[in-house]
């Protein structure tokens, strides 16, 4: 079920199911970048099924030898997916295995491998390029087109996923605990996914006021401003006729702050509103700063490169599109359906008056 943020245009009127087999979530890794053909770190981009990251990483050191710290990963993958995605293994002086034994439970195929001098780090690869499979569409068909040409035109609030914040929140429910009764010691693994489901609990939840306040895509005096595919920003101080223009265009979006410590850039104003908006959240957001968390910035609006779409012939919805970094598909679905996990099951059982 998707998390129940604010929608940009209120709750969709149609619904489906996604995931009813792995290959209905075809997620495609980009690097962005040339690999420089030397070096001591093996660039393998595989491609798994029904398997989730880490899993494939703990293979990969198993067959390599090489201690699971000294291989990179730029993003996690859904295990309920077919996806693609790159690693990199550090073998300095070891000899470099036959990769291909990685196929032998048929779960995993090695599309491509190379060379680089360094090791992959998270979140430098450019994006992932998606194909959703939606079925057992039911609803108001005339709401569902009407939101896919919005997406497409006007792109969707930013959000984390709900799987930011593990299987129905219970990760983000650890996290609170943990915050707010004293911060026990945990192993980095585990420290490290608290303070993401922190930082992303608290970054919707501004977010979800911008959206309240209908400003989520529009950039307001005060605002740090982020350009479109970039890390970049700056502040907007008075907004004028070509901000606003670069705004609607999908030049630059606003931005909202991922907690941490360190000055705001924004105005004082605007500053104000954003601690405002967590401030019942006051424990969560002094927890992130005393584990020393640098403040950072992230889009308030999420753009979809080459959003189309098409309806098939056995009454299911196709999704085509592009997402940055760090976006989530499931953040642009919830704009366009209620969705629900399914399965084949489900599907064959499902009764329900379609479209």
């Amino acid at each position: 079920m998707s998390a129940q943020w604010p929608r940009a245009w209120g709750a969709p009127a149609a619904s489906a199911l996604i995931r009813c087999r792995p290959e209905d979530f075809l997620v495609s890794e980009e690097l962005g970048f040339e690999l420089s053909g030397e070096g001591e770190h093996v660039f393998l981009y595989l491609q798994k099924r029904n398997l989730n990251s880490m899993e494939l990483l703990q293979r990969l050191a198993a067959l390599s030898g090489v201690p699971e710290r000294d291989i990179g990963v730029s993003g996690l993958k859904d295990r309920n997916a077919v996806t693609r995605q790159w690693f990199s293994i550090g073998l300095a002086g070891r000899e470099e295995p036959d990769w291909r034994a990685l196929e032998s439970g048929g779960d995993v195929q090695v599309l491509q491998q190379g060379r680089h001098s360094r090791k992959l780090r998270r979140g430098v690869h450019r994006g992932n390029r998606f194909r959703l499979v939606l079925r057992g569409l039911a609803g108001d068909r005339a709401d569902l087109e009407q939101r896919l040409q919005r997406v497409q035109a006007q792109g969707a609030p930013n959000y984390f996923g709900e799987q930011r914040f593990g299987r129905g929140g219970a990760t983000l429910e650890q996290a609170r605990r943990w915050a707010t009764g004293g911060g026990r010691r945990l192993t980095r693994a585990k420290r490290g996914l608290f303070l993401s489901a922190l930082r992303s609990f608290l970054f919707n939840t501004q977010l979800a006021a911008r959206v309240a306040a209908g400003n989520w895509n529009t950039v307001c005096d005060g605002d740090v401003c982020i350009l479109q595919g970039t890390r970049s920003l700056f502040s907007c101080g008075q907004v004028d006729a070509q901000l606003r223009a670069r705004a609607a265009s999908g030049d630059i979006h606003p931005g909202l702050p991922l907690w941490g410590r360190g000055e705001s850039p924004a105005s004082p104003e605007r500053a104000g509103q954003q601690r405002e908006a967590v401030a019942e959240h006051r424990a969560l957001s002094e927890c992130l700063e005393r584990e020393g968390l640098q403040l950072a910035w992230r889009p308030a609006r999420l753009l979809a490169d080459d959003f189309c779409w098409q309806f098939c012939d056995d009454g299911a919805l196709q999704l085509d599109f592009a997402l940055g970094a760090g976006s989530y598909a499931t953040a642009l679905l919830a704009e366009i359906v209620h969705y629900d996990q399914g399965s084949v099951a489900a599907i064959q059982q499902d009764t329900r008056q379609g479209m």
